[in-house]
């Protein structure tokens, strides 16, 4: 008998099953808050179908300083998009809907960029990140808050919306397919997604505490606010509230209550006994790579694979199946983790934007359960973050440095040529006008875009956002006609740190006015 072979089995065994110490992970937490700015985050861990962490850190509110627990709501943000896939398997399993189904089955006015897409376009599609338009595209109907757009206007748009890569050939994330899966919920099932969701996994769960969206939490006593770093200061923001966007990130919830929903994800959808929010063959739908997405090997982990299901992000972490999502709204930054041969799911909620805070934490706790060696995940995280920050901190002053040097030559533009109402086919409307001297950018649909608009280098001005926390200042390219008036503009994020959904390089402005 091989003596040494079982001993290095049961101390494999042993490491599998070890639980990070609650003083430990308290420390971590601590610190990530600290070196990351994060004001506060919840924690949640579940081992083998029960709670064996459910905790707060830090202030849900810098101005308030209230004490984040395990009761306090985040809003979940794109982690919604798992409970959307959800409804749409328990009405596979009622015989409602087939994911194969074509999307004008139930909904006859959906259009995409082309027939042949249209036609071919599945409710599986909308769920798979592979419709052939590129990243966050159209995102600017549903971000910032503020806008007027409707899921109606998503449906009429999204054909305008031009594609990068040909029809389910390739990964690239977006939000506006998930709003329309909401829309073929409500078609099927003659209620909302916000009720649907609610009757069918709220309550079952007795997840009683959350709610579809903000404006249904019964008691918000308890909540965070947004913070975002603007300026050098971290600062509370508007906390984004439309409903648009419910079926791709509208729910609020708390670690306790999430903990509910992972424990049915890991049981097969199974809960309180044998009751089922959805049959085991849809659980395998849900992860059953979809989308095949390029591996990206991340310290210290291998990955032999990575992939999109239906509303989780799948992929192998050292042997193991990974079941992820991750969610972001201004000031707010979530992720939900499971690893189903450990039984183990992990939950981060911060009220700041951060990943790198909540990679540190759900990193630290995976490793301890998989008996991984130390790894400082915080340093390196921290590190990586710094690095991109520096990067991008260089491009955005290089084009304010040439900006406030215009500014200092008194560089004379002729400001005329560029006045004008500009129309987008999917955004809708804009005008560049001048006030006290200087140009300015106002959108009609979702005002809250609006800013100077300052002479960089020929034809290409730079918007200046008046809403600072955006964090997504932008180029704007003007194309002049023969007579030298601006006919035309195009525009693209300035700093490669912007986040996706601020999609302006989708938009193409056509002048309206004469």
């Amino acid at each position: 008998m091989n003596y040494k072979i079982i001993l290095a089995t049961l101390l494999t065994s042993f490491s599998l099953n070890a639980q990070i110490k609650e003083a430990k992970l308290d420390a971590l937490v601590e610190k990530t808050m600290k070196t990351f700015n994060v004001p506060g985050i919840a924690v949640a861990i579940v081992k083998d179908g029960k709670v064996v962490l459910s905790k707060g850190y830090g202030v849900a509110n810098i101005n308030t300083q209230k004490k984040v627990d395990g009761n306090t709501l985040f809003g979940i943000a794109s982690n919604s998009k798992a409970f959307t896939a959800a409804a749409l398997a328990m009405l596979v399993d009622e015989k409602k809907i087939n994911w194969d189904d074509k999307v004008i089955q139930y909904i006859p006015e959906f259009k995409m960029y082309n027939d042949y897409v249209t036609n071919e376009f599945t409710i599986r599609d909308l769920l798979t990140h592979r419709s052939g338009l590129g990243l966050g595209a159209g995102d600017l109907m549903i971000w910032p808050d503020g806008h007027d757009f409707k899921p109606k206007d998503i449906v009429k748009n999204i054909q305008f919306l031009k594609p990068v890569s040909s029809f389910r050939s390739q990964y690239d994330y977006d939000n506006l397919l998930y709003v329309i899966a909401g829309e073929v919920i409500e078609k099927v099932s003659g209620i909302t997604w916000c009720d649907f969701v609610d009757q069918r996994i709220l309550k079952p769960l007795q997840m009683n505490n959350s709610a579809t969206n903000w404006n249904r939490l019964k008691d918000t006593t308890n909540t965070i606010v947004p913070h975002v770093p603007t300026n050098g200061k971290l600062e509370v923001v508007k906390r984004y509230t439309n409903p648009i966007f419910d079926a791709a990130a509208g729910i609020y919830s708390s670690t306790n209550d999430l903990s509910k929903w992972v424990i049915a994800q890991l049981n097969k959808g199974k809960y309180d006994g044998d009751k089922a929010l959805f049959s085991e063959t849809q659980h395998k739908q849900m992860w059953t790579p979809q989308t095949i997405l390029p591996n990206r090997e991340s310290n210290p982990y291998s990955c032999n694979f990575t992939a999109y299901g239906l509303g989780w992000r799948l992929n192998d972490l050292n042997g193991h199946l990974q079941v992820s999502h991750t969610g972001g709204l201004d000031g707010i930054v979530t992720q939900t983790i499971m690893i189903p041969d450990l039984q183990l799911g992990i939950i981060v909620l911060t009220n700041q934007q951060s990943g790198a805070a909540f990679n540190t934490i759900s990193n630290t706790i995976k490793d301890s359960y998989l008996g991984l060696p130390y790894f400082d995940h915080l340093e390196n995280l921290s590190k990586n973050r710094k690095s991109q920050e520096e990067d991008a901190d260089k491009i955005t002053e290089e084009v304010w440095k040439k900006v406030d040097e215009n500014s200092i030559k008194r560089t004379t533009i002729d400001v005329t040529k560029y006045i004008g109402t500009y129309n987008d086919n999917w955004f809708g409307e804009v005008y560049i006008y001048v006030k006290r001297g200087i140009l300015f950018f106002k959108s009609k649909r979702s005002p809250r875009l609006s800013g100077s608009v300052q002479f960089y280098k020929d034809q290409n001005f730079v918007v200046r956002w008046d809403n600072r926390s955006f964090n997504a200042d932008a180029h704007i390219f003007f194309e002049l006609d023969a007579q030298g008036r601006a006919i035309k503009f195009k525009m693209k994020a300035i700093s490669p740190l912007t986040d996706f959904s601020y999609d302006f390089h989708d938009l193409d402005f056509y002048r309206t006015d004469n």
